[in-house]
């Protein structure tokens, strides 16, 4: 066979010479390391670093010299944050944007009332228990549990966007101060595990809750955000929840307005007045709220609710509508008493 006809037989687009294959693939192992390399570069905080965002000069605890006590070192992409263990007056630290994956050098901050965490690398809250520590920001992280979270003056509590799955170890003998708890945009599928009795706002909205349960006995509950979820029982309401104000269930429910009607005024609940919202797209997607048969001998208590909107993108909409168009609706529910007899009043 002679050159002319080796040379027309192949076909370049056919097959790469083996070389040239070797070469490609070795340069794109070496892109691939060098991605990783840049991303894992280790980026401790510095001194420099701490005199650019230390401030706030107060006395300190003893009263007898001065320190700064806040500290702000956001988006700095720093990796380790180990020098702050020395600085043990600080109070407020602000450390978000960054890259950290551990909070251990923190736990020698027992001085600590305010922390900010958000969108950083953690995948844990875990720390010591800081005994003046009120607000607690780790909002857009890698969390997957609620573990080693006990600061007993802790009042606040944020820990949206992260991989929450599950609710443990919120010890209610510890967190007897917590007030607003705050779990949107998980991946929570039961509300068990949030017996903590100061509650007084809870937001679950953006999770994967398809019922209400173990929040019966939260009696300072005023607000409760559940929606975008997949709700189709409110069983786990209770006639504790005297004080809850706001309910939110916006495209989270999947019942009819019969169920609703059992839940909003069954006997138990004779005492029970609240806030509620129309939560649909619109009134018109809506199914009406129809009352059960009453009878009128059983009639005990009468409570005005208003049922209005109230979300963003509602209040968007009603700017933009005529006047007179209006979503406020107004519902007379009756809520009946155990014990029959006559209309009080």
């Amino acid at each position: 066979m002679s050159d002319d006809e080796d040379m027309e037989e192949y076909d370049p687009e056919e097959e790469e010479p083996e070389e040239e294959k070797d070469e490609k693939e070795t340069d794109e192992e070496e892109k691939e390391e060098g991605e990783e390399a840049e991303e894992f570069i280790p980026n401790p905080i510095t001194e420099d670093i701490m005199k650019e965002g230390l401030s706030l000069l107060c006395k300190t605890g003893n009263g007898l010299s001065h320190a700064y006590v806040k500290l702000e070192a956001k988006d700095k992409e720093l990796t380790d944050i180990s020098l702050l263990s020395s600085y043990i007056h600080l109070r407020y630290v602000d450390l978000s944007e960054n890259r950290l994956t551990e909070l251990s050098p923190l736990n020698n901050l027992t001085h600590l009332l305010w922390l900010k965490l958000d969108y950083n690398r953690l995948q844990s809250a875990r720390m010591v228990e800081l005994p003046y520590l009120q607000i607690a920001s780790f909002a857009y992280n890698q969390i997957v549990d609620t573990e080693g979270i006990t600061h007993p003056k802790l009042n606040s509590l944020d820990l949206k966007g992260n991989n929450i799955k599950k609710i443990t170890g919120l010890d209610p003998q510890k967190l007897t101060n917590l007030h607003t708890l705050e779990l949107r945009g998980n991946q929570l599928e039961s509300t068990l595990g949030l017996e903590l009795p100061k509650l007084k706002s809870l937001y679950l909205a953006q999770n994967q809750l398809k019922k209400i349960e173990g929040i019966g006995m939260l009696q300072q509950l005023s607000t409760l955000h559940l929606r975008d979820n997949k709700i189709s029982d409110l069983d786990g309401f209770s006639s504790n929840m005297k004080l809850l104000q706001y309910l939110n269930l916006r495209t989270s429910m999947t019942v009819s307005s019969e169920v609703l009607g059992r839940h909003w005024s069954p006997p138990s609940l004779f005492s029970f007045s609240w806030k509620a919202h129309v939560l649909s797209p619109s009134l018109e997607e809506k199914e009406p709220f129809i009352p059960p048969p009453l009878d009128p001998g059983s009639w005990k208590h009468l409570q005005l609710s208003i049922c209005e909107r109230s979300d963003k993108e509602s209040r968007k909409r009603k700017a933009g509508r005529p006047k007179g168009n209006s979503f406020k609706i107004i519902f007379i529910f009756i809520f009946l008493s155990k014990s029959g007899g006559d209309m009080e009043g």
